[in-house]
């Protein structure tokens, strides 16, 4: 039986956790680490995602519902993040378009060879706090 905590720990580790594509900070007290909200491996291969993508008619049951269209072109719902990124959408709320791009999984491995490694955090960006 797989419990939150578990999923949750799984999740943390996989490789298509989107922490991995940010920065890293921590502040100067040390007190907290955290991601920035930047997206930069994907910022940098947006336009190969896009190129890379199959446009397809969003059905009904996806509509306000990423994470439905990821589970099932992808088989996680982890990417549903940037199935909104890639098709310029800011919300879920606004997850209703006609059509969207969905990048295949080989662009998105590619992709991935390209993310920052994990980073120690004695090496992380200090940010006054």
């Amino acid at each position: 039986m797989i419990t939150i905590d578990k999923e949750a720990e799984q999740r943390k580790n996989s490789p298509l956790n989107l922490d991995f594509f940010r920065e890293t900070y921590r502040t100067e007290n040390d007190l907290y680490i955290f991601s920035s909200p930047s997206l930069w491996t994907f910022d940098k291969n947006l336009f190969y995602l896009i190129a890379n993508s199959d446009e397809i008619i969003l059905e009904t049951k996806y509509k306000y519902r990423p994470d439905y269209l990821s589970f099932d072109k992808y088989g996680t719902i982890m990417l549903w993040e940037m199935l909104l990124y890639v098709n310029g959408v800011m919300s879920i709320e606004d997850f209703t378009l006609e059509t969207v791009l969905v990048p295949r999984y080989s662009a998105i491995l590619t992709v991935l060879q390209d993310r920052f490694v994990k980073k120690d955090k004695n090496n992380l960006k200090k940010v006054k706090w």
